[in-house]
C-alpha cells in the first residue's frame, strides 16, 4: 500500500495542470508539444529522405547474387558446366560419336578402307545425324553461382542531377509547410489567449456592475422600506441584476470553452494564465517586407523553380543515355568451391539513345513548360491576392484602432453618467428606469469595448500569421 501512495505522489507532476501560463510558455509548449506541427515535421523528414533517394542514384548499384540451382535440362546442364569452367568433349556427345568410328575401324582391314567408310556421304550423314545422348540425356546436375554486379549511369541527360534539385527544392517547401503549420498554430494560440484575457477583464468589469447593481439593490430596498420607493423599483432593478449574472455566467462558460482549446493546443491541460491588458502591437514593415516574408508566395516561387527543373528534365530525353556495368563471380556444383580457380568477369558500356517515340517526349516537354507557364501566373496571382489581403486587413486594423480610441471614452462617460443618474436618484429625481437604462448603456458599452478589441486582435493575429512575423 505505501508502494502505490509513493507511486501516486511521483506520478501528480505528471498530470498537473498549467497554472498561471505565460503567453510565451504557451507558444513555447505549441512549438514542441502540438500533434500538427510534429506531423508537418515529418513530412519533411520523408522528403528528406526522397532528396537522399534521389542524389543515391548517381552512385550506381551493387548487387550480391547468389543462385542455388538444380537441372536435368539439357541446356542448363551444359550451361552449368561452362560456367564451372568443367565441360568436357563427353558433354558434348563425342562418346557416341567415337563410337560409330570406332564401327568403322573394326569393319576397315586397312586405312583406305575406313578412308573409304568416313568419306562416304551416306556414313558422314549417319554420324552427324546421331543424337549423343550425353549431351541429351544429362544427369542432374546442381549449380551454385556467387557474384558480385555493379550498374552505374555515366550519362543520362542530366535527368539525375536535376531531380536531385528537384527533391531538394520539395524539401525546402515540405519546411515552409511545416512553418505555416506552426504559423497558424501559434496564431490560433496567441488569439486565444489574448481572447480569455479579454474575458477575463470583460467578467471583472460585469462584477464591478454586479456591485453597483447589488448597491442599487440595497439602496431601493431602503427606500421601499421608508415608502420612498415602490415595490416595481425594487423587481426591476432586482430582473437588471439577473441579466448581470446571466452575462457573467455566460463569459465563464466562454472563457472555459477558451481554455479547452488553448489546452488541445499546447497538448496540457491548463488551469489559469497571467492576464493581458493590453492590446496586439502592430507590426512594422513595410508592404514589400511584408509579401516577401510570406509562406505562399514563398512556395510559389519554390514551386515555379521546380517546374523550370522540370523542363529541363523532359527535355533530358532527347539526349543519350550512358551507362556501364561490371561483374564478378564463380560458379561450381558446391558453393563457394574452388572460387578463384572457377571465377569470371564480365564488364561493358551502353549507350542507349531514342530516336522515335511517337513524339511523346515532345508532349511531356511542351506540357512541362505549360505547367512552368501556369506557375508563373499562379505567383503573381498568388502576390496580388496576399496584397490585397494585407491591404484591406490593415485598413480594418486602423479602424478599430479609432472605434476602441473611442469607446475606452465612452465606456468613462457612461460609468459616469450612471454615478450622476444613481446620486440624482437617491434625491429622488430621476426615476429607476433612468438609471437602469444608464447601467445598460454602461454595460454596452464595455461589451462593444471589448468585442472591438477582439476584433482588432484578430486582425492583427492575421496579419503576423500572413507576413511570416515572429514565430521563431
Amino acid at each position: 500500500m505505501k508502494r502505490m501512495l509513493l507511486a501516486v505522489c511521483c506520478t501528480l507532476p505528471l498530470f498537473a495542470a498549467q497554472q498561471n501560463l505565460t503567453l510565451e510558455q504557451a507558444l513555447d509548449l505549441v512549438r514542441h508539444k502540438n500533434l500538427e506541427v510534429k506531423v508537418a515535421e515529418q513530412d519533411i523528414r520523408i522528403k528528406e529522405q526522397e532528396h537522399k533517394e534521389a542524389v543515391g542514384y548517381n552512385y550506381g548499384k551493387l548487387d550480391l547474387v547468389v543462385n542455388a540451382l538444380r537441372s536435368n535440362d539439357a541446356g542448363n546442364v551444359f550451361g552449368f558446366k561452362l560456367q564451372s569452367r568443367e565441360a568436357t568433349f563427353r558433354d558434348f556427345g563425342f562418346s557416341d560419336f567415337l563410337g560409330g568410328v570406332g564401327q568403322a575401324l573394326q569393319a576397315s582391314p586397312d586405312f583406305d578402307t575406313f578412308k573409304g567408310f568416313m568419306t562416304n556421304p551416306q556414313m558422314a550423314d549417319q554420324l552427324l545425324n546421331t543424337a549423343p545422348n550425353d549431351l541429351n540425356y544429362p544427369d542432374a546436375r546442381s549449380h551454385f553461382q556467387e557474384k558480385l554486379q555493379y550498374q552505374i549511369p555515366i550519362y543520362v541527360g542530366g535527368k539525375l542531377e536535376k531531380y536531385g534539385e528537384i527533391t531538394d527544392k520539395m524539401t525546402t517547401i515540405s519546411k515552409l509547410e511545416r512553418q505555416k503549420v506552426l504559423n497558424e498554430k501559434l496564431f490560433e494560440t496567441r488569439k486565444t489567449y489574448y481572447n480569455i484575457s479579454l474575458v477575463e477583464n470583460y467578467i471583472k468589469n460585469l462584477n464591478h456592475i454586479l456591485k453597483n447593481v447589488e448597491e442599487l439593490e440595497n439602496t431601493v430596498k431602503n427606500m421601499v422600506e421608508e415608502g420612498y420607493a415602490l415595490d416595481i423599483d425594487l423587481l426591476q432593478v432586482q430582473t437588471k441584476k439577473a441579466d448581470v449574472l446571466r452575462m457573467i455566467n455566460q463569459a465563464k462558460l466562454n472563457r472555459d470553452l477558451a481554455y479547452q482549446y488553448l489546452s488541445f493546443l499546447v497538448d496540457e491541460k491548463v488551469d489559469s494564465i497571467v492576464v493581458l491588458d493590453n492590446d496586439v502591437p502592430m507590426p512594422r514593415m513595410s508592404r514589400e517586407e511584408m509579401l516577401k516574408r510570406n509562406i505562399d508566395i514563398q512556395k510559389a516561387h519554390m514551386g515555379l523553380e521546380v517546374t523550370s527543373l522540370a523542363i529541363d528534365v523532359e527535355k533530358s530525353n532527347y539526349l543519350p543515355q550512358v551507362g556501364a556495368f561490371a561483374e564478378y563471380g564463380s560458379a561450381d556444383n558446391t558453393f563457394l568451391n574452388d572460387f578463384t580457380d572457377k571465377d569470371a568477369y564480365t564488364f561493358g558500356v551502353q549507350l542507349k539513345w531514342n530516336l522515335f517515340n511517337g513524339f511523346v517526349d515532345n508532349a511531356k516537354y511542351e506540357k512541362a513548360k505549360i505547367q512552368n507557364l501556369k506557375m508563373q501566373h499562379q505567383a503573381a496571382l498568388a502576390k496580388k491576392g496576399i496584397g490585397l489581403k494585407i491591404d484591406k486587413i490593415i485598413t480594418s486594423i486602423r479602424s478599430k484602432d479609432y472605434d476602441i480610441q473611442s469607446l475606452r471614452e465612452k465606456v468613462k462617460f457612461t460609468k459616469r453618467v450612471y454615478e450622476n443618474y444613481y446620486s440624482r436618484y437617491k434625491e429622488g429625481l430621476m426615476s429607476i428606469n433612468d438609471v437602469l437604462i444608464k447601467n445598460s448603456e454602461e454595460i454596452q458599452a464595455i461589451l462593444s469595448l471589448v468585442k472591438t478589441r477582439f476584433e482588432r486582435n484578430n486582425k492583427v493575429f492575421q496579419l503576423e500569421n500572413i507576413i511570416n512575423k515572429g514565430i521563431l
